[in-house]
């Protein structure tokens, strides 16, 4: 079976793990300091990077930091993993979600014509590894004087005119086991601001300046040295991963027929392919046929968050959402993953060009008949 994804855990994690575990250091210490350190200076290019427990904690923690809470509005995506706006919720803000483009990521005119006096944030997503008009975004929350937290779950190491993902604002990023690095979980979050580092460091534990002195409401959302151990070995390895990516998206680009395929980057490191995922109206079709012939695909997302009975029963999220719809009835992501070798990459293009030509076949039989 050809995975949708597959993490790549060799002898270097394993080596690391076993480091920590001999150190009889196992909770944060000097192996998450070294992560954070090299994060900072590999992939977000901020001054600080704070390891968090998982990526919802990154979410958490960066929206608490900048005092967002009750009465407050952040605008955000409708088309993508519930985490995003769950934690608008939990600090007791409200989700104003705005269309997306047909890239998916959040339309910058609908998001400008969403603001009231009550946001106090935007909330973008890097969908599928694609960094958002971040120009426009940092451009328009200027002009209203509102913060940018970006969701980089899914973009480690995209760049644009220089810039890099979490680093347009506050950055928050995961090491889930199926992102374009990880730790199994395991979470980031960057920021050139040295007071919101030193708040979100409390934050992550129980709101102490000092050992047994809690000077505000906290979590125990730290990282462990096991699972930084994990991390650094595969940070190490993430250009090996990203430049493996890229070129399996290439060859998927170049050699799919019969299904729209996904839209260029604006700039080829704008995009580190945390998933290919193209577009189909007979989806579940083709996902059949592609199981049949044991290759794995998913559908990132299926459903809106509007229409998440969660959102529902607070009377969230009312609007049309043309583009979000169409993606959402219409999107599949096919393996993209650096473990793919060129004989899966060939089956996967032979299995989707198959199914493409029987159904050209098919819609022509239908015309003359």
């Amino acid at each position: 079976m050809i995975r949708i994804a597959q993490p790549l855990i060799g002898e270097p994690e394993r080596a690391a793990v076993m480091a920590v575990l001999d150190s009889g250091q196992l909770a944060a210490g000097p192996v998450t300091k070294r992560l954070e350190e090299q994060f900072a200076a590999e992939v977000s290019h901020t001054r600080h990077a704070v390891a968090v427990a998982n990526g919802t904690a990154a979410l958490h923690l960066a929206l608490l930091a900048h005092d967002i809470g009750r009465d407050d509005d952040v605008i955000t995506t409708p088309f993508t993993f519930q985490a995003t706006a769950n934690m608008i919720l939990a600090v007791g803000a409200r989700p104003i979600f705005v269309d997306v483009g047909l890239d998916g990521n959040i339309d910058t005119y609908a998001a400008e014509m969403a603001i009231t006096a009550n946001v106090k944030a935007i909330l973008p997503v890097h969908l599928y590894g694609r960094l958002c008009d971040m120009d426009e975004l940092v451009t328009i929350s200027q002009r209203y004087g509102f913060f940018i937290i970006e969701d980089a779950a899914q973009a480690h190491g995209a760049t644009v005119l220089g810039r890099h993902a979490g680093g347009f604002g506050t950055g928050c990023f995961s090491f889930y086991a199926t992102k374009n690095m990880t730790s199994g979980e395991g979470g980031m979050i960057t920021t050139d601001n040295d007071a919101l580092a030193a708040r979100l460091r409390r934050l992550r534990h129980h709101g102490q300046n000092e050992t047994y002195s809690s000077v505000e409401l906290g979590f125990n959302y730290r990282m462990t040295d096991v699972t930084a151990a994990i991390a650094l070995a595969q940070l190490d390895r993430l250009e090996e991963f990203t430049k493996k990516r890229r070129e399996n998206a290439a060859y998927l680009s170049a050699n799919l027929k019969g299904v729209l395929l996904p839209p260029k980057p604006l700039e080829p490191d704008a995009m580190v392919w945390h998933q290919y995922t193209i577009r189909v109206q007979d989806r579940d079709e083709l996902r059949t046929f592609l199981r049949e012939r044991e290759i794995e695909s998913s559908v990132y997302y299926p459903t809106l968050l509007p229409d998440q009975p969660l959102y529902k029963q607070r009377r969230l999220g009312n609007g049309d959402f043309p583009n979000a719809r169409k993606l959402a009835a219409e999107v599949l992501s096919l393996p993209v993953h650096p473990a793919l070798s060129q004989d899966d990459l060939e089956r996967i293009v032979e299995a989707v060009n198959e199914w493409a030509e029987s159904r050209e076949t098919e819609t022509s039989a239908a015309g003359r008949s």
